[in-house]
């Protein structure tokens, strides 16, 4: 957590995140990456794709950080039967008053718990388009906002076919972050099996709704040199055209770069991170860790790269290589305003 104390990030509201973080590690044992990418997600009010194999804590891990965290929680199990009344609500008739009355669905919540997203039908996915991207939902000529903040934290399991539906390619762009989940190491694995002789541990609310909401709008005055955003424009701009970027070996393997929301996911990404790492300035350091978890579900690969088994991460691989960071003066902070 906190690297270093920045003067714009307020010092309290910067340790009951770490505090928060505390209590999830109480039950999740190792899966960092994951960890610090549901925060920057949380911080960054964007939403959060994991994708792994079963038993990887994906689940355990979005419901116990619900459970630190104040405001309204709720878990979809999506299934090849849902429809979207299922999740968005419905038109009830009320005999007694000789009238419909609209039956809000779970998706009225603060953090909604996407399970196995994947096997739900397009006409579900489509429900999820108008609240992940508005923040709203329509019912016949009504329309309901959801509480603020409003993130939906979704799973997928990668290794099953049958009686699943791959994600439209529109739904995927609305998530900020897709992140791959691995399996822990030895020791690691240790202490899961540890942990499950023991009872649950009670977790304890350590930030409230109004304090997330507080860390979301410091999250926004985080400084962004220009040259940093540059760099990320033209990464974007290399999944596009990668042979104008020094990378046309990969020119085969892509058949869509990455869309405008990828930049613009990987500097509001960026921006929390280094909130969370105790700066009120982002560093290149920041946007390289997070262009693979912003940029990979955004790409669409050629017949040619599923062909060969080449990855969008390989391809962004080859990308980072082609195009350094920016040198930057880390005493450089953000220009007063006049």
């Amino acid at each position: 957590m906190p690297e270093e104390q920045a003067g714009g990030v307020d010092g309290e509201l910067l340790t009951k995140l770490e505090q928060a973080l505390f209590e999830i590690r109480r039950v999740i044992a190792g899966q960092e990456g994951m960890l610090e990418r549901v925060l920057v997600c949380l911080l960054a009010g964007g939403h959060l794709l994991i994708e792994g194999v079963p038993g990887l804590a994906k689940t355990l891990t979005i419901k116990t950080t619900a459970s630190v965290l104040g405001g309204t929680f709720k878990r979809i199990q999506f299934t090849p039967d849902l429809v979207p009344s299922d999740l968005v609500g419905t038109r009830v008739f009320r005999p007694d008053k000789h009238d419909f009355e609209i039956d809000l669905g779970p998706v009225f919540c603060n953090f909604l718990l996407a399970d196995e997203i994947n096997r739900a039908p397009a006409k579900v996915q489509s429900a999820l388009l108008e609240v992940m991207q508005e923040r709203q939902v329509t019912i016949g000529h009504d329309t309901f906002p959801v509480p603020d903040p409003f993130l939906v934290l979704a799973t997928q399991n990668p290794i099953e076919s049958e009686g699943t539906y791959p994600l439209p390619e529109a739904q995927v762009d609305r998530f900020m972050l897709k992140v791959l989940v691995d399996y822990p190491t030895h020791d690691e694995e240790l202490t899961v099996v540890a942990r499950s002789l023991e009872g649950q541990p009670r977790l304890e609310h350590v930030l409230s709704i109004e304090e997330l909401r507080e860390l979301q709008r410091q999250v926004s005055n985080v400084y962004v040199d220009p040259t940093l955003i540059s760099w990320v424009v033209d990464l974007a701009s290399a999944t596009r055209r990668p042979a104008d970027h020094g990378a046309a070996a990969m020119a085969p393997y892509i058949s869509y770069g990455a869309s405008p929301r990828g930049p613009i996911s990987v500097i509001a990404a960026a921006r929390a991170l280094a909130l969370i790492r105790g700066r009120d300035y982002v560093v290149a350091a920041d946007v390289e860790s997070l262009v693979r978890d912003a940029f990979r579900h955004r790409i669409v690969l050629s017949y040619q790269a599923l062909a060969e088994e080449v990855t969008a991460d390989q391809v962004l691989d080859e990308v980072l290589g082609a195009l350094a960071p920016p040198q930057l003066e880390l005493g450089r902070t953000a220009p007063t305003a006049a």
